[in-house]
């Protein structure tokens, strides 16, 4: 079980430049930060370049216990699939040796991408009724996703993509779903429960593109928002699988509006403005809706930029050799949203903003090193003695 802590008071703090390290309370692995004297006020906070080690004590009447209780839940919705990767990079579909399965599917590699940092996560989507699914449904179960609102389809088989992957690491798909089980989920069968409990919901667009399941999608989400969950949008552009670029783009903004948080690459800003510069913050403005709290424009290997109402910035990249790019963005998100669901008022300090993107870069970056998805998607371990590495 994910653990965060309630805030309590230090007795001793000590840092040395360079280094960040975890101090261990209850089972549950803290960060310190300085910008809060004497207190602590969530389960992860890295203070970038200093190491901190801390005495703690729990608050006036807690019986001197720190108190510990399950982190806040991100609901992930949409598609869930095995991608079969080429086992040699830089070849086509027809050339490759042979492929690696690998479990996939955006919303679900975000919902292993939190358990595996610590997080609480659970997937909502249909899988086929058959070995693959049942597959699936049990990589959810090692990993610590809830799997509460899973359905298998008996008449449908669940989505296959195969990627080819070019020599520097970005990949082409080609998509076997005609229709796959995540085409046909139905309103009926969505666990608005496990939604409303959620602190976080996250989405994609593939889940608008067929009915039943653009149907069940828009449900899900007005479900969400009426409960007072905070809406994550991922377009993750697969043109392949949409009747047409205009309905992609139509699609895609059908829902732009409703969401809190938006996460989307530069390419997709070149697709959504028909061809405006994706570096322009002007253009990128252009996409920042009235409501919107947080978008976050991702670079790969080079970082991300962030836009508020109130500031915006750019954070670098962490450097590595990419293996295979498949799941890079995922994990970012994943990275991200473990964190704003932890705290989301992190959203409007710049600081720790940048210091959470910092910590999401480097999860995207780890992932790029591994072939496939799922598979790749770091812990929170590994991450964090990347980030010291960098700063070494």
């Amino acid at each position: 079980m994910a653990l965060y802590l309630s805030p309590f008071h230090f007795t001793s703090l000590s840092c040395k430049p360079d280094y960040a390290s975890p101090s261990k309370f209850s089972g549950a692995t803290v960060f310190s930060r300085r910008d809060t004297p004497g207190t602590l006020d969530s389960f992860l906070s890295i203070d970038s370049g200093r190491r901190c080690i801390l005495k703690a004590r729990a608050q006036p009447g807690s019986n001197g216990s720190i108190e510990a209780s399950e982190s806040p839940l991100v609901v992930c919705f949409g598609e869930m699939l095995i991608d079969f990767v080429p086992t040699t990079s830089g070849v086509s579909l027809a050339e490759a040796p042979a492929f690696k399965k690998a479990p996939g599917g955006a919303p679900a590699n975000v919902a292993v991408g939190i358990a595996r940092l610590g997080g609480s996560s659970a997937f909502i989507g249909k899988v086929g009724e058959d070995e693959f699914g049942y597959m699936l449904a049990e990589i959810l179960k090692e990993n610590n996703v809830n799997k509460e609102g899973m359905r298998f389809d008996p008449g449908a088989r669940t989505a296959l993509a195969f990627v080819t992957l070019r020599k520097d690491g970005e990949r082409e798909f080609m998509f076997y779903r005609n229709p796959s089980a995540d085409m046909l989920l139905q309103e009926s069968e969505l666990d608005f429960e496990l939604i409303r409990k959620a602190k976080i919901f996250h989405y994609g667009s593939i889940s608008l593109i067929t009915e039943p399941c653009k149907s069940a999608h828009i449900a899900a989400a007005n479900a969400a928002r009426d409960a007072g969950v905070l809406l994550s949008y991922d377009p993750n552009l697969r043109l392949p699988l949409w009747p047409s670029a205009e309905s992609a783009r139509e699609g895609i903004l059908s829902i732009w509006d409703t969401a809190d948080i938006i996460k989307i690459s530069e390419d997709e800003i070149s697709f959504l403005t028909q061809g405006e510069d994706p570096y322009d913050d002007n253009v990128v403005r252009k996409l920042y809706h009235q409501n919107l709290k947080l978008l976050l424009v991702t670079e790969g290997a080079d970082g991300c930029r962030y836009y508020t109402k109130d500031f915006s910035g750019r954070i670098e990249g962490m450097k590595v050799d990419a293996v295979d790019t498949t799941g890079a963005g995922d994990a970012f998100v994943a990275g991200m949203l473990s964190q704003i669901a932890a705290d989301t008022n992190l959203i409007q300090v710049e600081d720790r903003l940048r210091e959470s993107l910092r910590f999401a870069n480097a999860c995207g970056a780890l992932t790029v090193t591994e072939r496939g998805a799922i598979p790749a998607l770091p812990t929170r371990e590994a991450v964090l003695n990347a980030m010291l590495k960098s700063v070494a």
